[in-house]
């Protein structure tokens, strides 16, 4: 795989996973900022490195199944490895302008 089949899978992984949201907030995933990492692998398996907006949230079994899911739907996609971590904790300043504006924090 060249550089812009890279670029452009890597693209289309990160358009399905900002179609995830956080049922208690009006924003994608993607943009609270709550994704710290996306690696894809020449065989097409995507590891992602995410968080929660906090340990104790009530969806924590169902927003990494959730990702899982949106990714697989990208055409060429294996596999998809999930790494749910605390380390960093998230917090409101890892949101992205965007998500911010939408949330009226601007």
């Amino acid at each position: 795989m060249d550089n812009t089949e890279m670029m452009m899978l890597e693209q289309a992984v990160i358009d399905k996973v900002k179609e995830v949201y956080d049922p208690e907030i009006p924003v994608n995933i993607y943009d609270l900022g709550m994704v710290y990492e996306i690696s894809i692998a020449e065989n097409k398996t995507v590891s992602i490195k995410m968080t929660l907006t906090s340990p104790n949230c009530p969806m924590a079994e169902e927003i990494p199944g959730m990702v899982r899911d949106a990714v697989l739907a990208v055409e060429g996609i294996t596999e998809v490895i999930i790494d749910l971590t605390f380390d960093p904790p998230w917090d409101p300043s890892m949101m992205s302008p965007v998500a911010k504006l939408e949330l009226g924090m601007l």
